[in-house]
């Protein structure tokens, strides 16, 4: 019988999976076959946003559907198979369910590559909603109820607070920990080897005292 209180979300990007070599790939590609300069390299550096925000940053307004069409088409083949995961990613996920928990994805990328790159790395999750972002994410997580969120940008902070959980930032994505305390949250972890130790004293009572 699963736990809720032991139910965990976790954002994608930079969180469980490492998809900066695809990202990076499919934007090249995007900016081969649209025309338009994009340097991947800036793109990967402020990582997390929704895909049509980052393509309004090199493109007119006008372009950016017709482009994101483009880079969603490109992104199963290309950035998918490149995909690994992050330092403990399978290990956290691991941990929830011992723990009787439920893990759900809640994450900016669109479902459909979401589940496909969930799938590819082999990870066991409940449920994955995807093309939300910020405090955006927050009804997905309250429905699920999820205890605590496990992201990596400052916007999964505001996503935790706006879904009741508590918000575990890893500092493996653009922001460093000393940035990601700042915006409040509440729990700091260098990586996902971290999450383990953190979740199991977590979820004991005696913790608290």
């Amino acid at each position: 019988m699963s736990d809720p209180m032991n139910s965990v979300g976790f954002d994608l990007d930079l969180t469980l999976a490492d998809t900066r070599a695809g990202i990076a790939a499919v934007y090249d590609e995007v900016a081969s076959r649209t025309g338009f300069f994009i340097d991947s390299g800036a793109v990967l550096a402020r990582l997390g946003p929704p895909l049509e925000w980052e393509l309004a940053n090199w493109m007119p307004a006008a372009e950016v559907s017709a482009a994101a069409a483009v880079y969603r088409r490109l992104y199963p083949s290309i950035a998918v198979p490149v995909t690994t995961l992050m330092p403990g990613a399978r290990e956290a996920v691991d941990a929830v369910r011992r723990a009787g928990g439920r893990v759900t994805v809640v994450t900016g990328k669109n479902a459909r590559d979401a589940a496909h790159t969930v799938e590819f790395l082999g990870l066991e999750v409940d449920e994955l909603v995807g093309s939300v972002f910020g405090a955006a994410k927050g009804p997905a997580l309250a429905t699920f109820g999820a205890a605590a969120y496990v992201g990596d940008h400052v916007a999964d902070i505001e996503a935790a607070r706006a879904g009741g959980a508590v918000s575990v930032a890893v500092a493996t994505g653009v922001y460093p920990a000393v940035e990601l305390r700042d915006h409040g949250a509440d729990v700091i972890l260098g990586d996902l080897t971290e999450f383990t130790e953190w979740f199991d004293s977590w979820r004991t009572p005696t913790a608290l005292v």
